[in-house]
């Protein structure tokens, strides 16, 4: 696995709460697991008192994608740094279970095999995930999304650094709500706009008229 792509563990943590809907996915040991995929060393490290301390640093990475979106470059880095130093990698070279076609072992890293605790083994991949993430694309890809009510964290992998929401689905909820705020505005700069009477205009055309003819005859060589 790309060691950029753990990256995606600190996404899946801080999106496992809804703050502003009050909702909270992470209430079991099963919940914990499935952070982990369900399965591996660390699955099975995962009890009870895993649920609070996940919780912690959970609400320590929102604060690094909050900091980021807010264009605190330098907090979102210090909060992250903070991350690193309590809950540090530990990498290993490994080769079990993955062969190649002559069975030879497939090398690959393992952060954190030497966690003693599922909260520590997530810390610690969650947090190189993302520093390996933010040092190579930039702090300012990473996010929140701005559709409101959500508040999921996204880590933006766009061309143009464009990405302002966590899915498809709260981009196009968000864009219909901009159209029918546009909407509303319209119509209702419509109803502050007064309708000149129709016996202005008529008056107004007949006055421009009458002084369109004076005028040529005033201008007119005699």
């Amino acid at each position: 696995m790309e060691l950029a792509s753990y990256a995606e563990y600190a996404v899946r943590l801080v999106n496992s709460e809804e703050p502003v809907r009050g909702t909270d996915a992470l209430t079991s040991i099963d919940a914990v697991r499935q952070l982990f995929g369900g399965t591996g060393r660390a699955a099975g490290l995962a009890d009870d008192s895993d649920l609070p301390r996940l919780r912690a640093v959970r609400g320590r990475l929102r604060a690094v994608f909050e900091a980021a979106s807010e264009g605190d470059q330098v907090r979102a880095v210090d909060l992250l740094n903070g991350l690193l130093v309590e809950y540090p990698v530990s990498p290993v070279i490994s080769g079990h279970d993955y062969l190649d076609e002559q069975g030879r072992p497939r090398w690959h890293l393992h952060l954190a095999d030497s966690a003693a605790t599922a909260t520590a083994t997530y810390a610690a991949l969650a947090s190189m995930g993302l520093a390996m993430h933010l040092t190579g694309l930039g702090v300012d890809r990473l996010g929140i999304c701005q559709a409101a009510p959500c508040r999921n964290a996204y880590l933006d992998t766009s061309t143009n650094r464009s990405r302002r929401y966590c899915s498809d689905r709260c981009a196009t909820r968000a864009n219909v709500a901009a159209y029918r705020a546009r909407k509303r505005q319209e119509a209702a700069d419509e109803q502050r706009e007064p309708a000149q009477p129709v016996t202005s205009r008529v008056t107004s055309r007949v006055t421009s008229r009458v002084t369109s003819r004076v005028t040529s005859r005033v201008t007119s060589p005699g």
